[in-house]
């Protein structure tokens, strides 16, 4: 088998797996609440700008930092939020245990 038909092989198992079809569900389940979709959309604005300044400068902007964690708190007090995240969490470590396993293939050459 080649490595193309792997990868494709690869990527419908993805589609057809928990995690890939809970997460779209859980997506699907915010265009319903457009309250909901905007704190969330706000939360991970926040976060990202929290990630991205921790990597430029090696540290914590603690205020931003605060502010991620009070609407984390204040989202998952909502049954969907809290579902979305889960969902979110679990597809993401499928993902990241994918990459890695690809990775340690090729880490020699690399």
């Amino acid at each position: 088998m080649n490595v193309y038909d792997t990868a494709n092989k690869l990527s419908q198992e993805i589609k057809q797996s928990e995690e890939y079809a809970n997460y779209k569900m859980a997506k699907q389940a915010l265009t319903l609440n457009q309250e909901l979709k905007q704190k969330i959309s706000k939360f991970e604005k926040t976060r990202y700008e929290v990630q991205l300044v921790a990597m430029q400068t090696g540290k914590q902007d603690e205020d931003k930092y605060k502010k991620m964690q009070e609407l984390y708190v204040d989202l998952i007090k909502d049954d969907i939020a809290k579902k979305y995240f889960e969902a979110e969490t679990k597809f993401n470590v499928m993902i990241a245990d994918v990459n890695k396993i690809i990775g340690e293939a090729v880490r020699e050459v690399i």
